[in-house]
């Protein structure tokens, strides 16, 4: 009896061994399906899983409205442009926003009020007699402008890579179907260089940054002297100062101090915009960060070959080399705080706060 006895007992304990352990190996087994994803996922293979939703939120932090200053994107044309060419062109555009919209998003930011609204350099008067017809005073004519030959009529925009000339691209062709000026869009330089080739007589219609404009016309900073040869077509919409980044630490502008960022080529409108950015921020940018001189295009394979940090953009969002870019990894958008906006706004009062919404990129 004692032998049944120890004979059952030991058989209830080898049932209850293998039991326990049949137990925690459905346990384990089970970690990754249901129950267990909670606890035991950051230890194991649910690590691959929280990298991907990292990466995500990478994305999505670009997707997340980011405070940043911005400048005008305008269109400018060499004053001896006939008066009828730069109405034709300006009636063409406004007149068909929607139509436009459908070929690039830009053109669901085109506004009349916002188009008529440059104070700094006075208007065509093909422009202004299209505004005009449309009830809008604009702050001043060009005398003198508007009497030359007409001609087939080339557009500078900008790099491959930039908002200048995709929608650049849509507005020349467009024209250039539906009325009788012709009209051919080139890559280009970007403001400086448009400004210069319009006064050489190279292009006759240009892209160009409101300040750079600016500048031009008053004969200051990318400028030894004025240029004066050209009057305003219409603003077309807003470029905003964007810093791109792959490095998600880099939260603020002072996060850029010590850091390799792209600041666009040397005396560039670009530039000068990374400059008073910078400055607000009390960083020197040519001591404050390893600067680097780059374009769009050029910054945006140097991010994605991690040769920098960061790099400015300026340019109407989205922007194809930062959406380019985006393919590749998660790439951040740096914000400025509102006091060093505030500031920046006082020193420079050509920018306009700006906050590029979620959903962007």
């Amino acid at each position: 009896m004692k032998k049944k006895f120890s004979l059952l007992m030991a058989v209830l304990m080898l049932a209850m061994l293998l039991s326990a352990c049949g137990g925690d190996t459905g346990s384990k087994g089970n970690g990754d399906g249901g129950v267990g994803g909670g606890s035991s996922a950051p230890a194991d293979s649910s690590a691959p899983a929280d990298s991907g939703s990292s990466d995500n939120s990478g994305a999505s932090a670009v997707a997340e409205d980011t405070n940043t200053v911005a400048v005008g994107a305008v269109v400018i044309a060499r004053d001896d442009v006939p008066e009828d060419d730069i109405y034709a062109f300006t009636s063409a555009i406004f007149e068909n926003i929607s139509t436009i919209t459908e070929q690039h998003a830009k053109g669901g930011e085109l506004d009349l009020t916002f188009a008529s609204s440059v104070t700094s350099v006075p208007y065509h008067p093909g422009a202004a007699k299209y505004f005009q017809e449309k009830g809008i005073d604009v702050a001043a004519v060009k005398e003198g402008a508007g009497s030359g030959d007409s001609k087939a009529l080339t557009f500078g925009t900008g790099g491959e890579s930039g908002t200048y000339y995709a929608f650049g691209g849509v507005l020349s062709s467009f024209v250039s179907n539906n009325t009788g000026v012709s009209v051919t869009a080139v890559t280009s330089g970007g403001s400086k260089a448009n400004i210069e080739d319009l006064s050489a007589g190279d292009v006759q219609l240009g892209f160009v940054q409101s300040d750079v404009m600016s500048y031009a016309y008053n004969g200051e900073r990318l400028f030894d002297a004025k240029v004066e040869n050209f009057s305003v077509v219409a603003a077309l919409y807003m470029e905003q100062v964007q810093i791109v980044t792959t490095n998600p630490d880099i939260k603020s502008v002072a996060d850029l101090a010590g850091k390799s960022v792209s600041i666009g080529d040397r005396g560039s409108g670009v530039w000068f915009n990374a400059v008073d950015v910078l400055g607000a921020y009390d960083i020197d940018p040519d001591s404050g960060i390893s600067p680097v001189f780059q374009g769009f295009g050029d910054s945006a394979e140097s991010l994605k070959d991690k040769k920098i940090d960061a790099a400015f953009v300026v340019a109407g969002a989205p922007t194809t080399a930062i959406v380019d870019l985006a393919t590749s990894g998660p790439v951040y958008l740096v914000s400025l705080d509102e006091e060093h906006t505030n500031a920046l706004l006082e020193s420079s009062p050509y920018y306009s706060a700006y906050t590029i919404p979620a959903g962007t990129y």
